[in-house]
């Protein structure tokens, strides 16, 4: 199992619209790295969901339901998409400030890379913010 976390700025696709879509393509990728972790992704990954820019704070759980393939939306072989579909909203969503200031997270990719749109993360990373997201 592997663990991710995919940013999108709430009004290019919010995490409302996606619960609406029930499932999207995860596309517009055009960083390396950021689409090497999208050819990492295997089936029932967990990806988390953050909002950039407008809110700055993971506000839900997703999971990869299909692979990498050819984006659609360009021509060129070198960019990838994957297929997610919503599991749930956080009870509570996860601030940037919230993860900045937690020991256990202040060296993820969020922090250190803030403009990479698809990261990896460690299993107790991602533990660590879905527990910071459970607690009232």
């Amino acid at each position: 199992m592997n663990y991710f976390l995919v940013k999108s700025e709430p009004f290019k696709y919010s995490w409302t619209q996606f619960l609406k879509d029930k499932k999207t393509f995860w596309d517009g990728v055009r960083n390396y790295q950021a689409r090497n972790h999208l050819k990492e992704m295997k089936l029932d990954d967990w990806v988390l969901f953050y909002h950039s820019n407008e809110g700055k704070e993971v506000v839900g759980l997703a999971k990869v339901v299909k692979t990498f393939y050819q984006d659609p939306t360009t021509e060129d072989d070198r960019w990838v998409v994957v297929d997610l579909a919503p599991v749930k909203t956080l009870k509570k969503p996860v601030s940037l400030e919230t993860i900045k200031h937690d020991p256990l997270l202040a060296n993820i990719a969020l922090v250190r890379q803030g403009r990479l749109s698809v990261m990896a993360l460690k299993s107790a990373e991602f533990d660590r913010i879905i527990e910071l997201a459970e607690t009232t």
